[in-house]
């Protein structure tokens, strides 16, 4: 499919329909917000420079995750393999502006959510890289074959590497209930 082509201008404005899937599963495996930005924006190059590569029927938000998942894994790789620039650890030293939480509503129920949320949010980071992403994989309404498609993996091995995942999410929140519990 040429770029030129109207198949190929329809596809861009079909992959917009996806940003926030993406940028949800770019800011849980990124763990920050502008690198979870940069991440969702290397996705959509990436797929401009592989739109000659789109098959036309097949799923293209597992296509695009799977884009995503694998300029992921490639920043990590590069990440491990020299120093963090300086600006970047600036960056993750800054402390986020505070929010009102009255503009938003009830002060109980949002500091509940903040907990709750935080609490949530460190059990998935309890799990192992490819088993969170498969659980906000499933969380996006994935289905196991689109699931395989984006980890690269038979579906057998997503539906077995997904119940343990949850497995393990429940243990990780089961513990949190109890000691929540007074």
């Amino acid at each position: 499919m040429a770029r030129g082509s109207t198949e190929g201008d329809a596809l861009p404005r079909e992959a917009i329909a996806h940003v926030d899937a993406l940028y949800r599963l770019a800011r849980h495996l990124a763990g920050n917000d502008r690198d979870a930005e940069d991440l969702v924006q290397e996705t959509y190059v990436r797929a401009l420079d592989a739109l000659d590569r789109f098959e036309p029927g097949t799923d293209l938000k597992a296509w695009l995750m799977r884009i995503l998942r694998n300029a992921h894994v490639s920043a990590w790789r590069r990440s491990r393999r020299g120093p963090r620039p300086l600006e970047a650890v600036e960056a993750d030293d800054a402390v986020p502006p505070a929010q009102d939480a009255f503009v938003r509503g009830d002060l109980a129920l949002e500091q509940m959510r903040a907990v709750v949320g935080t609490e949530i949010e460190a059990a998935l980071g309890a799990l192992g890289p490819d088993s969170r992403t498969l659980v906000l994989l499933h969380l996006e309404g994935l289905t196991d074959r689109e699931m395989a498609d984006v980890m690269g993996w038979p579906v057998g091995t997503v539906k077995s590497r997904l119940s343990r995942a949850r497995a393990a999410l429940r243990e990780e929140l089961a513990a949190y209930a109890r000691r929540a519990t007074p």
